[in-house]
Formats: C-alpha cells, structure tokens, sequence
C-alpha cells in the first residue's frame, strides 16, 4: 500500500497554475529516473540487461531523452515512433521495433534505422523479403502462448488475442529465417498488461525460458537475447501493493539460473516497460469551474477525457487529491466530470472526496502514461499542455496545449493550412 502524494506541494502548484493556466499534465524527473534506475538495479545481474521503454505510453522527446539519459533504449510500433527515436538520437539496437499488421513502409523505416525487427507473424517472412528486401542479420520473433499462459482484462487472454506466433509457428519460423541468412535470434512475448501479480511476470520469464532450451534443443539455435516484455502494473488505487522491481528481478535470477545453468545459453535480458516508469510520475492538474445538483452531485473540471483517456476508456479507478484537502475527512460523494457530450467523460464516479469549491485544483494521479496520447479531439475539444519538474526545481513546457490552428490544419476550408497547401 502507498500513499498518494502531490509531485509538488500546493502552492508551486498554484504558481504553475497561475502561469500556465489549467489544465495540464505535470511529469516529475526526479521519480521517472529512480524508476529507472531501480529496473537496471534489479536486473545487473542479467548479461547486458537493457530495459526498451515502450515510447506508447508516453511519446515525449524530453520523456525519451531522460530514458535514453538512464541507459534505456526504445520500444517502438509505428513510423512516427521510430522518427522519434531518431529525433532523440536513439538508433541501431537501441530500437526495439514491434509492430503488428506492419505496413512495408514501416518495416523500411526500422531497417533504415537499424532496428532490432520483431516480427508478429510467420508470413511476415515473405512479407518483409517482397516489399523491404533482404531479412536483417538479427531479428526477433513474438511469441503467442495461446492457452499456456492466462492474459489479464486489458489484453486479454493470449488465445484470443491478434499478436504474435504459435509455439509451432516459432520453431518453422526461426528454421525459415535461418536459410535466409539470419544469425542473430531473439523471441518476445507481452501477455498482459498493468499487472501487479510479480509471479505472473516470473511465470511469464520461465515460460521463454523453457522455450529458449526447447529452441536449442531441437534447432540448435542459441538465443541472443529473451525480451521479456512490459505490463508491469501501477497500484492506480491506495489500497493496491504496488510492484518491487528488485522482487521480480530476484524472481527472474532465479527462473534464469534454473532453466541455464547446465546448458550453454546465457542470452541477454530485455524488457519493456512503459506504464510503469512514467505512470505513477505524471499528475493531471484540473481546475473546479461546475458543481451541479440533481439526482448526484458533480463537480466539472476544465479538462476532459481527451487530455487523459484511461479512465474513461476503461472505466477504472485512478486516485484523487484536492490540494490542501488531502487531510480533510471526505465529507462528499461526487462524480468528477468534464465538458464532452459524453457521459462516460467523468475521472471519478461516486467517489468520495472532501468538500470541492469552485476554484479549487482537483489532481488525478498516476497520469503518467498512455491517457494522454490516447486522447483525441471528439467535440473539437483542443488537448492539453504537458509539463516537466525538474530536478533543479525549474518547470518547463515540454509539450505545448492544441489550438484551434492545429485542430483546423487537416481541415479543407479556406484559412486552413491543407486549404492553403491544395490551393497551391
């Protein structure tokens, strides 16, 4: 169990406020480095370990700089992804390209880069060789466990889910992609996602760990590398324990020792976490404009779903703080609701909450990954800004709020930027 803590103490929050405007979502590198940090710790033991943080749950430059700063490479699944690798001078093998229904032109673009190229699927093979050409020398393979392993409600269970290889498909694959010259092999899995049962990601490491030993065995392939994916949960709710990296490390040594220590591979370790680095270290500050009274009692904030989608889209709990309220007994229950034509826009149902005035700030916690770039424009609604706590104490922008010029630049009507271009 952990507390819920404000990044900053209510009255910078209020001076940020009263120079940014609300609402925004204000990242802490302090906590995003420890993270970091703490991951690299619990694995030293691993050769070569290399966490990929999975640039989806955050797409920020100066988010990737600090993980690039702390040793991490990229995971990367889109051709805007990869050009943002390369935007933060991170190429070659510190790029993890994972993808699935992969367009040629983005398989190009990993090439290019030098990417390790993790392929979804079998006829990806022949895929990759007609539209990009000659296969890399290393590559890696996803692994589908279907029903050997549960999936967890946001994934899914594996037998139902579109990604990757059966065992089967591994074993012909990694055969196919020898004769075509590949030297290099590597295999990947990502079962579940937010989960906060370390002996589920344990489970999932010995299973690569078996299946390694089975590779060798029966192809005489040495694995380089066994990527063990992310999914590692944050503890959205006070009551929920949250993960110790230096648990599930400890946990992996030991699958590691006894699955390789009377055989030849000691293949390197990767994951790819992404949630869990930048999830808890980012706090969505909202500003109180509504109450309303009817058959419950509301409270309107100044952002909406598209500045931060995870509740929403989910319907899960994400925890609450009132600035200056956090010792208050919470007195009311309220629902937290913002300005779509929407009703399942709201970041808290029925939850009970100290007294709200209008004006106050209302603060939604662990907003750190995958809610904001999940958002959209539904209603013309314009996203907001992001900001970044230093280290030294300074706050800068790091990602500027939408305008209605941005919202209009696609938009084909006379003084829209794509009018202006097709005009031409």
């Amino acid at each position: 169990m952990a507390e819920k803590k404000l990044i900053l103490p209510k009255e910078k929050l209020e001076e940020i406020a009263a120079e940014f405007g609300t609402p925004f979502i204000i990242y802490d590198e302090k906590g995003i480095r420890q993270t970091l940090r703490e991951i690299n710790s619990a694995f030293s033991w691993a050769p070569e370990f290399r966490e990929y943080f999975a640039v989806k749950a955050c797409p920020n430059p100066d988010i990737l700089q600090i993980c690039k700063e702390e040793g991490a490479g990229l995971d990367c699944s889109s051709t805007t992804e990869l050009t943002l690798a390369e935007k933060v001078g991170i190429k070659g093998e510190r790029i993890m390209f994972t993808s699935n229904n992969t367009p040629a032109s983005e398989y190009r673009q990993a090439k290019d880069l030098g990417a390790i190229i993790n392929l979804d699927d079998i006829t990806h093979i022949e895929f990759f060789e007609k539209n990009v050409g000659k296969l890399p020398e290393y590559m890696f393979l996803r692994l589908n466990p279907g029903g050997e392993k549960v999936g967890n409600s946001i994934i899914g269970n594996p037998i139902e889910a579109k990604y990757g290889h059966t065992r089967e498909q591994i074993f012909e694959a990694l055969k196919i992609m020898r004769e075509k010259g590949v030297k290099r092999f590597g295999i990947h899995t990502m079962v579940a996602s937010n989960e906060l049962n370390l002996e589920y990601h344990i489970d999932t490491a010995r299973m690569l760990f078996r299946l390694a030993g089975e590779i060798r065995l029966k192809l005489g392939i040495k694995l380089e590398a066994i990527n063990l994916g992310g999914g590692w949960g944050v503890d959205y709710h006070p009551d929920q324990k949250p993960i110790n990296p230096k648990e599930v490390g400890d946990g992996v040594k030991n699958a590691y020792t006894e699955s390789f220590s009377n055989t030849d591979l000691r293949p390197q370790i990767f994951m790819e976490n992404g949630r869990f680095i930048t999830g808890p270290h980012g706090q969505l500050v909202m500003k109180a404009i509504h109450e309303k009274h009817i058959y419950r009692e509301y409270i309107g904030v100044d952002a909406t779903k598209e500045d931060f989608a995870r509740p929403a889209a989910y319907g899960i709990y994400q925890h609450i703080l009132v600035p200056g309220k956090e010792e208050e007994f919470p007195t009311e229950v309220y629902d937290v609701v913002g300005s779509l034509c929407e009703n399942n826009d709201k970041f808290a149902i029925q939850r009970n909450l100290p007294k709200i005035n209008m004006g106050d700030k209302v603060v939604l916690c662990d907003a750190g990954a995958h809610g904001g770039p999940m958002g959209g424009n539904y209603n013309g609604k314009l996203r907001c800004k992001w900001l970044l706590s230093k280290i030294n104490g300074d706050v800068e922008l790091i990602k500027r709020a939408e305008t209605q010029d941005d919202y209009f630049a696609t938009l084909n009507f006379p003084g829209s930027k794509f009018f202006k271009l097709k005009s031409a």
